[in-house]
């Protein structure tokens, strides 16, 4: 099995992981979104969903929350040996959260044609403001994050 295929597994396995935070943030009524986030030998740091509406926090999204819990877990607020997996494209808030971490590599599952900030919108981690430069991979499981978001949002709509 060759380097690439093995991570390529690898990716999809915590991004399956996120789908599944997910999956229970959109069941306590928060849009789905999950993260999580892994050290370089692959142990698990920290996993965050969507916590908006649950705790009144504007900032409670799945990133801030896996980036608090692997903090703690390390008792650094550096994770440059980190990799985060999110299945939505970070916004402009959860980009410099994951710029200030030091993130060391990003995975995301789809594209945020509203509000991504790190390649569909804007791009905060190559702006002049960034002191970190952010390795990122997007579309992993891709269709599946997709069909994940628009089936909650389909239920949530009203018909005309």
């Amino acid at each position: 099995m060759s380097l690439e295929y093995e991570e390529y597994l690898i990716h999809q396995k915590w991004m399956s992981r996120a789908l599944e935070i997910a999956q229970a943030a959109g069941d306590a009524g928060e849009v789905p979104v999950g993260a999580v986030i892994v050290d370089a030998s692959g142990n698990l740091l920290g996993e965050g969903e969507n916590r908006k509406e649950r705790d009144n926090d504007p900032t409670a999204h799945a990133e801030i929350c896996a980036i608090r819990a692997a903090a703690q877990m390390l008792q650094s607020w550096r994770l440059h040996q980190c990799t985060l997996y999110v299945t939505l494209e970070p916004c402009p808030m959860c980009a410099g959260a994951i710029v200030h971490a030091r993130i060391g590599l990003l995975v995301y599952g789809v594209d945020d044609t509203k509000t991504g900030a790190i390649r569909t919108v804007d791009n905060i981690p190559d702006g002049a403001a960034s002191n970190h430069r952010l390795n990122v991979i997007g579309g992993v499981l891709e269709s599946v994050c997709r069909q994940q978001l628009q089936a909650w949002f389909a239920t949530r709509r009203k018909p005309n």
